[in-house]
């Protein structure tokens, strides 16, 4: 999943999980999206695995490993399922085992977890189908627990990037609106998350957990992650030097580099009941 920027475009709405060209693009450029990709909170996932009872996790969309390198440092166990073969290529050489795999068509074999989570990808992930997968394959106890960066770039910046990208893609279906998001982050992120965990039936309610970070970075460093955005891997190369262009000249007028709050949103619930 692209990192989460209410000043960037997404997938609409509930049907964003059927996006599949968007959802399995990431892989175009799997070194750059590694080397450049934010990390997440070590309070997060220490958080996960003190409330798991157990160090088994399950990686849903693990991408080139990121998160499940942090669980491993850890102490945890992981396994990865990621749809995009390409990625999954990246994390096995970083020492994740994966298996490649739309979580939803996945099979288990009877295997059972402490916890499965998912980074910046539960969206890309049938919301009821996806909960249900995850409650029988969690052991009692266990949690399901999905995250997601947020953040707000310079006024300058984004509207670079919103005017950029509206020339170069004018027929796409992403949504530019983010100006009109809501103020509460969650209300835009996890809706779904909830709804589908409630109606597959087999947790306890949703948790919110949050944790604040920030980040900077000069030119060349904004440059070299954007491109790692669902907005910019289905591009065309031509149109991705446009709207890199564009961004980049706005970087250089506020100063060659620019400091942003990040905030990584959880939501989490426990599996109940019997596996």
């Amino acid at each position: 999943m692209p990192i989460l920027s209410r000043e960037q475009p997404r997938p609409s709405g509930k049907e964003s999980h059927k996006a599949r060209r968007m959802a399995e693009s990431f892989g175009v450029d799997a070194e750059r999206y590694d080397r450049t990709r934010p990390r997440y909170p070590d309070a997060l996932v220490e958080r996960i695995v003190a409330a798991g009872p157990g160090p088994d996790v399950l990686d849903v969309g693990c991408g080139t490993g990121i998160a499940a390198r942090q669980f491993q440092a850890a102490g945890c166990r992981v396994l990865g399922v990621e749809p995009d073969a390409r990625m999954a290529e990246f994390a096995r050489g970083t020492g994740v085992e994966v298996e490649v795999s739309t979580f939803e068509a996945w099979e288990d074999v009877g295997r059972t977890f402490d916890a499965v989570v998912a980074g910046q990808t539960w969206h890309w992930v049938d919301p009821v189908a996806g909960a249900a997968k995850a409650a029988r394959v969690l052991r009692p106890g266990g949690r399901l627990t999905v995250f997601s960066h947020v953040f707000d770039l310079p006024p300058a910046l984004a509207k670079a990037f919103a005017t950029a990208y509206r020339r170069v893609a004018p027929e796409s279906p992403l949504d530019l609106q983010w100006q009109k998001r809501p103020s509460d982050p969650y209300q835009a992120l996890f809706p779904r998350f909830a709804d589908g965990v409630r109606e597959a039936g087999g947790f306890g309610e949703p948790e919110r957990w949050r944790f604040e970070e920030e980040h900077s970075y000069t030119r060349d460093e904004w440059l070299d992650l954007a491109p790692t955005s669902g907005a910019l891997t289905v591009l065309p190369a031509d149109s991705l030097a446009e709207v890199l262009e564009a961004v980049g000249a706005a970087i250089d007028a506020i100063g060659g580099g620019f400091s942003v709050p990040y905030t990584t949103l959880a939501i989490t619930v426990t599996r109940t009941g019997a596996a």
